[in-house]
């Protein structure tokens, strides 16, 4: 299935780290979120990628036209530095198409624009470009297709450590709830399409909002509910956490790391 990843975000939350690149480029380790996103897809075979692009197109496009291997991947030099034997490899079976879906377009509109690329598919894959799961996506496509929905989204618990509040008529407080302990559940931006989504997309709207009303006016939305790791990239503080998995040796979101996890 081709993936569609939703690239144009100015990424405000983390102005920070994120002024002068596209969040998804926001460094994590050594490679850019981005690239974890699509190292877990093509894990599971799906190496066929749409970039939406948007901010600073330029530093995307840059990033893979100048691509080294070498840097990422074990090698062995020989005849006096003039050849290169690569170990391994990471990106050189995908196959990764540009697309400038324009500086403000709504993750709607943006996958609208891409819609060309689509054709012939009858499902595809889709995700915000920074957020990161160890869910099996094998799992995630095969229910999504034997349910006969149009589309379906990862449902996963808020990670944020903020505070539900409740209160009566006259505003009297009668709860504190931690969000994580409640029975909250949010879009953890791990889409499944099929084809046909298109039908409930009009021009200028955004993607959760109004065509996500319409398939659950149809009950054509379903949720796909995981209480494993999640984690988005919202803020340097997310970074920072999940930079320090990375240097404890525990990025669960890693799943090409575990030659176990095909499934």
């Amino acid at each position: 299935m081709k993936v569609v990843l939703f690239c144009g975000g100015l990424g405000l939350r983390m102005r920070e780290a994120s002024d002068a690149i596209p969040k998804p480029m926001v460094p994590l380790g050594s490679r850019p979120i981005l690239w974890h996103v699509m190292k877990y897809y093509a894990h599971y075979g799906h190496t066929d990628f749409v970039l939406c692009l948007g901010y600073r197109p330029d530093v995307i496009k840059d990033y893979f036209l100048s691509y080294n291997e070498a840097m990422s991947n074990d090698f062995v030099l020989s005849n006096g530095g003039r050849t290169v034997e690569l170990l391994s490899h990471d990106i050189r079976d995908w196959n990764i198409t540009f697309v400038d879906t324009g500086l403000h377009a709504k993750i709607g509109e943006r996958l609208l624009a891409v819609r060309s690329h689509l054709e012939g598919e009858e499902y595809f894959l889709a995700n915000y470009g920074d957020v990161l799961t160890d869910a099996p996506l094998p799992s995630l496509i095969d229910s999504f297709v034997e349910s006969g929905k149009t589309a379906s989204f990862l449902c996963v618990r808020p990670n944020q450590s903020f505070h539900l509040v409740r209160f009566d008529d006259q505003h009297v407080v009668r709860g504190i709830d931690e969000v994580a302990k409640g029975d909250v559940w949010i879009n953890g931006g791990f889409f499944v399409f099929r084809s046909d989504v298109f039908d409930y997309m009009r021009d200028g709207e955004d993607l959760v909002e109004e065509p996500f009303g319409r398939l659950i006016e149809v009950e054509q939305l379903v949720a796909n509910r995981y209480d494993g790791f999640w984690a988005p990239m919202d803020t340097l503080k997310d970074k920072q956490q999940l930079e320090g998995m990375l240097e404890a040796g525990n990025g669960p979101w890693r799943v090409w790391a575990e030659p176990s996890r095909t499934a």
